[in-house]
């Protein structure tokens, strides 16, 4: 399914070796929940380049992401482009994904530098490589628990795919995947609070599991929205988020469809019928209202259409 393009950063005296793309996503099943994760592609687009020079705009990697990267490349076995050291590649990321948030901005950066080295050095990468290094770089820059397999994904691909991050491979790790919800038929609503002030420790799901299962059991059963909803209340409760709380209750008490907290927060995705208008303004009243709510972005799942398969 076609993205909204995002424009690529300009530099003209530096070489562009290589460039790819991504996109953000959001939680289905929280894989520190149950052991298994799942997460579905959002109409978030980023794309990288890669450079021989640094570019005149730093780049926003607090959590060294982007070398941790370039090793996970290396030690799947490819080459770097043109003879370059590690220390000779350079890095430019133009994101509509906001950081920190739980909509899996980590992984879409680690696959959209993946596909920039790849484009750079004329390799051919399977998706299920692209994968494995995207989450052996993640754990390597310690930006997530279990490795974020799914999320990898939902970054890299349409639908979704229940994960067993456990397996002993990406492809074995596949236990089941779903198209998911038609882009035409909802809204999804990303609210927007401040940046998380903690994370979660794999210890705090374990009290919480019950909705993990409510989840999981509404994956098997192909139902998405119920999945988004059951495994937000679960993450909600584990982060002791009360107003994540409030705002998901009262999106569901004003017509949302499905609302919980993506990742480990702070973001709280809604889901709206795009054939109800009012439905959708009300909601728009009343994120506006609160505060706590920084922005809210409007876009569409990534979904496997009809028309595709």
């Amino acid at each position: 399914m076609p993205q909204s393009q995002v424009p690529l950063l300009r530099d003209d005296e530096m070489a562009v070796l290589g460039s790819g793309n991504a996109n953000g996503g959001c939680s289905l099943l929280h894989a520190a929940g149950t052991g298994y994760g799942a997460s579905i592609g959002l109409d978030l687009p980023l794309a990288v380049r890669l450079l021989d020079k640094p570019s005149k705009r730093p780049v926003d990697d607090p959590d060294e992401l982007l070398p941790a990267v370039i090793d996970a490349w290396l030690a799947g076995g490819f080459q770097l482009p043109n003879e370059l050291s590690k220390e000779g590649l350079h890095w430019a990321v133009k994101s509509q994904i906001p950081p920190r948030q739980g909509l899996k901005s980590s992984a879409a950066t680690a696959i959209g530098a993946l596909r920039a080295l790849a484009e750079s050095t004329k390799s051919e990468v399977s998706d299920e490589e692209f994968v494995a290094m995207a989450a052996q770089a993640q754990l390597e820059a310690n930006v997530s628990l279990t490795g974020s397999i799914d999320d990898a994904w939902a970054c890299l691909t349409p639908g979704w795919k229940l994960i067993d991050p456990q397996a002993t491979s990406i492809t074995e790790g596949v236990l089941f995947e779903g198209n998911g919800p038609k882009s035409e038929d909802w809204v999804v609503m990303v609210v927007c609070r401040g940046e998380r002030s903690k994370r979660p420790e794999l210890e705090d799901f374990i009290p919480h599991v019950a909705s993990y299962q409510n989840s999981l059991s509404a994956l098997q059963e192909m139902n998405e929205l119920v999945a988004l909803t059951w495994n937000g209340r679960g993450t909600v409760a584990v982060m002791n988020d009360v107003q994540g709380k409030k705002i998901t209750n009262d999106a569901i008490l004003n017509g949302a469809r499905a609302a919980g907290m993506t990742g480990s927060g702070n973001a709280i995705i809604v889901v709206a019928p795009k054939v109800s208008q009012p439905t959708c303004d009300r909601l728009l009243k009343l994120f506006d209202r609160n505060p706590d709510v920084v922005k809210v972005i409007e876009t569409s799942f990534l979904s496997i259409e009809e028309e595709e398969m």
